[in-house]
């Protein structure tokens, strides 16, 4: 009888280990903090230390939290998942790689909120999306990235259903190479919107979008950078809408041959060059004072 009762207790001590470790395996929140430890389950109590050490262990469509201020490092997402800062600094502190890699499947949904993202000078992208239906940057800091090609987010997915979507909220995107870009091989439209975002510093293009990319900035400021400020070509399409391209020592608003740029009570001044191209103005610009460019057609579309 001792014997059996021995077996049936180390049985379900068996039994609970597993289920144990398989819910560690598939929490829909996670933790991290700078005194965390990845062999940790990642709960609350007994956080993980990295983002990385949390993913294996958060389940999809869950989410990885930062319980403190640390440093916790470059990340690969694989799956649907937000990762969230809080009101930390939370940071994703890099050399010469990229800090947040996203390839997910094609209907995946990622999530990206108050993160500081910092390249060190040698990183070589903040943000890199690969594969995912939509992407959220909310609230984050993306500076330093001027390894190659170093931009602060960069989104070269080429799928053409799901559209790929990208969204960039209330960011600051400063002293990388290059700002945001679209640039995927051509599949389909990038669909990307920046609100209430300041692009600036950046040592080339503020925002780029190639290959039939769909661009719209609103409410942002461009301004600054060592190249252009909103470039596209390729058959990609931008609409610049109550923004401000101010200091930028390219061409502030610039569409080469084949694509579409509109403009709607944007503010141009003191750039190198104003506007460059082909451009749709909607009325209420103010494009004065650059070296050059000047000059826009009247006004179209207005009701």
């Amino acid at each position: 009888m001792s014997k059996f009762r021995f077996t049936m207790n180390a049985l379900a001590i068996a039994i609970f280990t597993f289920t144990f470790a398989s819910f560690a395996q598939a929490q829909s929140r996670t933790w991290v903090s700078g005194v965390g430890d990845d062999a940790n389950p990642c709960s609350r109590t007994a956080p993980c230390k990295t983002f990385a050490g949390a993913i294996s262990k958060t389940a999809t469509g869950g989410e990885i939290d930062a319980l403190d201020d640390a440093g916790f490092g470059a990340l690969t997402i694989t799956k649907s998942i937000t990762v969230e800062g809080g009101g930390h600094t939370a940071g994703v502190l890099v050399s010469g790689t990229a800090g947040i890699i996203i390839n997910a499947p094609t209907d995946a949904v990622v999530g990206l909120r108050n993160l500081d993202f910092n390249g060190l000078g040698t990183g070589l992208n903040g943000i890199r999306i690969l594969a995912a239906k939509l992407v959220v940057v909310d609230h984050c800091q993306i500076y330093a990235f001027r390894g190659s090609p170093g931009r602060g987010i960069s989104d070269e997915r080429n799928t053409a259903s799901p559209i790929p979507q990208l969204f960039v909220n209330d960011c600051y995107i400063r002293d990388n190479n290059g700002g945001v870009a679209a640039a995927g091989a051509g599949a389909g439209p990038i669909r990307v919107t920046i609100d209430n975002t300041r692009i600036q510093g950046n040592t080339s293009i503020g925002v780029f979008g190639n290959n039939s990319a769909v661009i719209m900035v609103r409410f942002s400021n461009v301004s600054g950078n060592l190249g252009d400020g909103v470039h596209i070509e390729s058959s990609a399409q931008a609409n610049v809408i109550s923004s401000v391209l101010t200091e930028n020592q390219g061409v502030a608003a610039n569409n080469v041959s084949g694509s579409q740029l509109s403009l709607a009570d944007a503010t141009i001044i003191n750039n190198v060059t104003g506007v460059s191209g082909t451009i749709t103005s909607f009325g209420n610009n103010n494009v004065r004072n650059n070296a050059g460019g000047n000059t826009l057609p009247g006004p179209v579309g207005q009701q």
